[in-house]
């Protein structure tokens, strides 16, 4: 029992986990799981949940354990010798997975549970029948040569999207950008500066070091003078693992064709015509049509607002700042010097008053408040960087509810973008029920020097986006893992929690909560926020029609069987562009070549969901609107009826029980400031 990924004990021992360790636990793990359900599957014992179902969520809770630690660290704390074991790995884990899914024997004894077990609750009986889909969409109905090229295809696959992910973490962590005179950085904030100059340092470097992780990125796009540094970082962002970019080596252009070709073979494999198809089997869209369709009436309805913007800036850009013509790497510099025009105020003003150690309690309040539990730091708990916390979250009676991680900062070695994956999920075992851990992810602004980390607003609203998904995660009360937390919810409805918590971020009395300027705990001034409320709506069409050109990419590519081929993926993207985009990125913009999301993110032609379940988001919080922001009587009823459910009933019928009606999508055109356009 040496192996600390084997050791039977409430939390991972991050700092005793080796890269020696991860073989062998998975090892063990696989066999001792397979060796039990070969064993069950002889025995003439009628299946029944507690014989066989349950069992087998205990296998699986059991690999979870041993396996997303594992995953985590390889996301947050990447090493050379970490990302072999981790790769190693994948294809033994696809294998069993790909067999337990192909497994007739367990597929019948499934599908008897279903059909001669009385005593079945509601929520046991959906589990059942979307596990006898998967079953279905795993290929256990195929002839074996059949079956056995899609074992293959899902090896490869999980290969390729490691790769694809790790070519876009080695092309971040290897450019940088020294700059040794001061006069080349006039623009950027004092916070930016100190920022660069600290990364400066930790690479023994004179004067300032600019990355590609974004804080670092950004502030240079947002407020550099200097439009050749302005150039520089954004050609090294938007070619990152591409051809163009620095090592040939990290080139995802072929791993993309790859994945697709893959992707399409398997759907066929499957009698779908492409992989979209494949995609929305388990999705609350019936159809790709449906969603195309939905993504383009969008569209049609904020382009001329995006329009109107776009023209906005140029004029600008003209008349203030005296430059004929806007390339893509003026945009996000021109409006922030558009806002601070029009309306007195700048990104950079806000940050003294976030600083994160008042983010975190003022987000706590609020849950508190919202859900009645309660949620207090621990600190005698292993944890795989200093900079990270951990939490515990207790309901009113002082009952322990869930668990959760939070790494909150930007750093070399992990992975960009943010997210919340889990340890363990909620799960009624013999003998007590298992507590909910979840780990939190972003790459915000780290703190520098003495000073602490201080957040953009854009920061704080996406923390609470993560956290939403945690408290999916951490408050549900379904007792059985493949439903329970965000487990077994559509993919298009699972960010309706998270997008819903993003609009607390807006409100004068939550602003209260979070903010408080780091040196004198001043409250975020009335005058600041007014000015924050009127530029709420600031180029959020030109956002909005951002959002939806790589949605439409996402969806045309999978709908495309022949999106593999050389040429069709920037053939697709230039044709939405053309229907959507108000800003034609430069000819060496390899946007797809970092589009994580799609090609290693579980997001393929499901980029979608971000724009549906803001609809489901923005039309639940106004219910919130309509009967109290605070109202205990909405609050309890969003989490019995969205936060606790998880999985365990379609997610239609969630949002009807909590809104009574299907959504409407005025919120969303009202909350994205397009009234006008409906």
């Amino acid at each position: 029992m040496s192996n600390p990924l084997l050791a039977v004990g409430e939390l991972p021992n991050f700092s005793s986990i080796r890269a020696e360790h991860v073989e062998p636990a998975l090892e063990q793990v696989l066999d001792e799981n397979r060796q039990w359900l070969t064993q069950r599957l002889q025995e003439t014992v009628q299946p029944s949940w507690d014989n066989l179902i349950y069992p087998l969520d205990e296998a699986g809770d059991r690999l979870e354990r041993v396996w997303s630690p594992v995953s985590h660290l390889n996301a947050v704390a990447n090493t050379e010798s970490l990302r072999l074991a981790y790769n190693a790995c994948l294809p033994k884990l696809s294998d069993y997975h790909t067999e337990m899914g192909q497994n007739q024997a367990l597929y019948e004894a499934v599908k008897a549970v279903v059909e001669t077990e009385q005593q079945l609750d509601l929520s046991q009986q959906y589990a059942l029948q979307r596990s006898l889909l998967s079953f279905r969409l795993s290929g256990v109905a195929l002839a074996e040569d059949k079956k056995q090229r899609y074992r293959e295809i899902s090896q490869q696959l999980s290969s390729l999207s490691s790769k694809y992910s790790d070519n876009i973490l080695d092309a971040t962590n290897a450019w940088f950008k020294q700059v040794t005179q001061l006069d080349e950085l006039k623009g950027i904030p004092e916070s930016g500066l100190e920022m660069a100059q600290q990364a400066a340092q930790q690479r023994d470097l004179k004067g300032w070091v600019f990355t590609l992780d974004f804080p670092s990125y950004y502030s240079v796009l947002a407020y550099a003078d200097n439009r050749e540094l302005r150039a520089e970082l954004y050609r090294a962002y938007t070619t990152r693992a591409s051809e163009l970019g620095a090592n040939p080596a990290w080139d995802n252009t072929q791993t993309m064709r790859d994945i697709l070709r893959l992707r399409q073979e398997e759907a066929e494999l499957l009698g779908f015509a492409n992989y979209a198809e494949l995609s929305l089997a388990m999705k609350m869209a019936d159809t790709t049509q449906e969603v195309v369709e939905f993504l383009m009436d969008l569209a049609k309805r904020s382009k001329p607002f995006a329009e109107r913007e776009f023209a906005e800036v140029k004029a600008f850009a003209q008349e203030q700042l005296g430059m004929a013509e806007v390339q893509a790497w003026d945009v996000t510099y021109i409006s922030e010097k558009m806002k601070e025009a029009r309306f007195d105020f700048s990104d950079e003003d806000l940050k003294p008053y976030f600083p994160v150690g008042q983010v975190i309690r003022g987000l706590f309040s609020l849950v508190e408040r919202l859900y009645q539990v309660r949620i207090q730091q621990a600190t005698e708990v292993d944890i795989w960087h200093p900079e990270v916390s951990f939490y515990q979250v207790f309901d009113a009676d002082g009952s322990l509810r869930a668990e959760f991680y939070l790494d909150l900062y930007a750093r070399q070695h992990k992975r960009g973008g943010a997210w919340m994956s889990d340890y363990c999920g909620r799960f009624k075992r013999k003998e007590g029920i298992q507590v909910p851990v979840a780990f939190m992810t972003c790459n915000g602004t780290p703190p520098v020097g003495d000073k602490p980390a201080l957040f953009t607003h854009d920061e704080v609203v996406t923390l609470f986006h993560e956290f939403g998904h945690g408290l999916h995660h951490m408050l549900t009360t379904v007792d059985y893992p493949d439903i329970a937390g965000i487990n077994g919810v559509e993919w298009d409805a699972v960010e309706l929690p998270s997008q819903f918590m993003e609009n607390w971020c807006w409100e004068p009395e939550v602003l209260k909560m979070i903010s408080g300027h780091w040196q004198t705990a001043e409250p975020l001034p009335a005058e600041l926020f007014n000015k924050m409320q009127a530029a709420r709506h600031f180029q959020t069409a030109m956002m909005m029609v951002r959002q939806l050109e790589f949605a439409l990419f996402d969806m045309r590519l999978h709908m495309d069987p022949r999106a593999a081929e050389p040429g069709h993926l920037e053939q697709i993207q230039t044709e939405v562009r053309d229907e959507v985009a108000v800003i034609t990125p430069p000819a060496f913009n390899r946007m797809a070549h970092s589009f994580s999301h799609i090609f290693a993110g579980g997001y393929a032609a499901g980029y979608y969901s971000y724009k549906w379940a803001e609809v489901l988001s923005a039309d639940a919080y106004a219910r919130f609107e309509e009967e109290g922001l605070f109202s205990a009587e909405v609050g309890q009823a969003f989490l019995a009826e969205i936060l606790q459910v998880g999985g365990s009933r379609p997610a239609m019928e969630s949002f009807i029980a909590f809104r009574g009606r299907k959504p409407q999508i005025e919120a969303l055109l009202r909350h994205s400031g397009l009234v006008r356009a409906a």
